[in-house]
């Protein structure tokens, strides 16, 4: 064979082996996609290499699917909730990185060394791609990630085991006090009788208890049948509405209208008056469903928005993205002209825009080129920088002019496994001729570096968490696994409490932390330089 053929073989064979071992499991333990990265240490101390483009080119893909899928969340959990989730990822983020740049200083290792110790220990593979982008063809960054990244995962595992164990009365609680999860909490809808005077004559708009516990009224009892709200619908008395919304709000909008009644004996026409449209067109992306007033318009209920797999009951003020998928109440006709409104496309909810994928990793790699002067120096963002920020603004906007920030769940899952399995497969064998070296010239330190750059931000994190901002139990074990971008610790967690607590903290801390560590490796590249 060629030599362009024998490194595509040990590229495929590297990835396939890699992966294969990443599946093993071990008490619900498995390396994932980074079993990659040691199949190419051995692979690349035997001499086979792997083309610098594939590895290039697989960190750019990563990066940019991780802003995309960030993006949507990254900006929300600082302006609107889990702030104190984010101060303690940030916090226990900054103190890994001062923790990697203390040891470093007394032991004279290089950037190099640090930054994958770093990455290692955190279990976080953007931080990786970016320190093997500031470090070009230094191999002693992949080694000490391999050595501190089996740390990262099981002692994240073993101190929320012994946190569980600690807190075992109190998580017992918090469980039973969450009201939270969605199976608790179901969309739900109840037929009720309108019997308050206060609300007669008014819009439904004009009842702030509605929209204050974020439910929606679809339908009214029109002789035997329940039909969508026509335009212009003002509540009367003993007038019957039907209402949509989660199960634990419902109730108290039902204490203010009236009370509930049967609707076992009233018809739905489903599949004539309700109908799911997918929004695609300019007109409605970026505006709350307040301004677009559909129901005078269109005669229209938003009763459901589905966004990101996540299916919830809409308030006036919700902003439409691209690609949500609605479920409008309404006559047939009506739906029709709102679905050619909206844009409806329903396989735009599968498909990848390949022109949009091009346009943003194009832009990407052109913003990680560019170079900010400071002083007598430069810097720039790199090939891991670039294509994050351009992923996390598309992510957040959802849409740019032409280019649209929307991938599939699948598809963005598959273009970052592959990205990283490619990036992983490169670095890996680009270290290891020099594994065995670096590992038997510093021996017992590495370890013990890695296991102090994990235990430092741990012990942070609940102190900080449990003691200073005073974050429950459940929370505080969920934002430390986000903070450590460990989900085997998750999964612990999630295996032994009945809640959504930790869940939805991980959810709520992962995107930020994601960041955070990327750029805080960067710095420390910097300062060690």
């Amino acid at each position: 064979m060629n030599g362009a053929a024998d490194e595509l073989l040990a590229l495929f064979v590297v990835i396939g082996l890699g992966l294969t071992i990443g599946k093993v499991s071990f008490r619900g333990i498995s390396l994932g996609a980074s079993g990659v990265i040691f199949v190419a240490l051995a692979a690349g101390h035997f001499g086979f290499e792997v083309p610098r483009i594939a590895g290039a080119m697989g960190m750019v893909l990563f990066v940019y699917c991780l802003g995309i899928g960030a993006g949507p969340g990254f900006l929300r959990v600082f302006l609107q909730q889990g702030k104190a989730l984010a101060i303690v990822g940030v916090a226990m983020n900054v103190s890994a990185a001062f923790v990697a740049w203390c040891i470093a200083k007394s032991l004279e290792w290089g950037p190099d060394l640090a930054s994958g110790l770093l990455a290692g220990a955190l279990t976080s593979t953007p931080a990786l791609a970016a320190a093997s982008e500031r470090l070009p063809g230094n191999s002693e960054v992949a080694v000490g990630f391999g050595v501190a990244y089996p740390f990262g995962v099981l002692g994240v595992i073993f101190f929320v085991q012994i946190m569980l164990k600690l807190f075992r009365d109190s998580m017992a609680e918090a469980a039973q006090n969450d009201p939270s999860t969605a199976g608790k909490d179901p969309i739900v809808r109840v037929l009720v009788e309108v019997l308050n005077p206060s609300v007669v004559g008014k819009r439904l708009r004009d009842v702030a208890v509605i929209s204050h516990f974020n439910c929606q009224i679809s339908r009214v009892v029109v002789g035997e049948k329940l039909e969508p709200i026509p335009s212009g619908f003002t509540l009367q008395l003993q007038q019957r509405v039907l209402i949509v919304g989660r199960k634990s709000r419902v109730s108290d909008v039902v204490d203010v209208l009236g009370k509930p009644c049967d609707d076992s004996g009233y018809a739905l026409d489903m599949e004539r008056q309700r109908r799911r449209i997918v929004v695609t067109s300019k007109e409605l992306v970026g505006k709350t469903l307040e301004q677009l007033h559909l129901r005078s318009r269109f005669g229209a209920t938003i009763t459901r928005i589905s966004r990101y797999d996540i299916e919830f009951v809409p308030q006036p003020h919700e902003k439409l993205q691209f690609s949500d998928a609605l479920t409008a109440v309404g006559e047939g006709d009506a739906l029709e002209r709102l679905a050619q409104f909206a844009g409806h496309r329903e396989q735009s909810l599968d498909e990848t825009n390949l022109i949009s994928l091009t346009l943003g990793l194009v832009f990407g790699v052109m913003m990680g080129s560019v170079e900010f002067s400071y002083g007598g120096g430069s810097i720039s963002l790199g090939l891991a920088g670039g294509p994050l920020l351009v992923g996390l603004i598309l992510g957040h906007f959802g849409r740019i002019g032409p280019v649209v920030g929307y991938m599939p769940r699948a598809a963005r899952w598959l273009c970052a496994e592959v990205g990283l399995a490619m990036f992983l497969a490169h670095a890996g064998s680009q270290a290891g001729s020099e594994f065995v070296a670096v590992v038997s010239q510093h021996g017992i330190l590495l370890c013990g570096g890695a296991v102090t750059i994990l235990a430092v931000p741990l012990v942070v994190g609940v102190l900080l968490a449990r003691y200073v901002l005073r974050i429950g139990i459940l929370e505080t074990l969920g934002g430390i696994c986000g903070a450590m971008t460990s989900t085997p610790g998750l999964g612990v967690v999630t295996s032994q409490v009945s809640s959504s607590l930790p869940a939805t903290s991980y959810a709520a801390v992962y995107p930020v932390a994601l960041i955070i560590i990327t750029l805080l490796t960067t710095g420390l590249i910097t300062l060690l330089q």
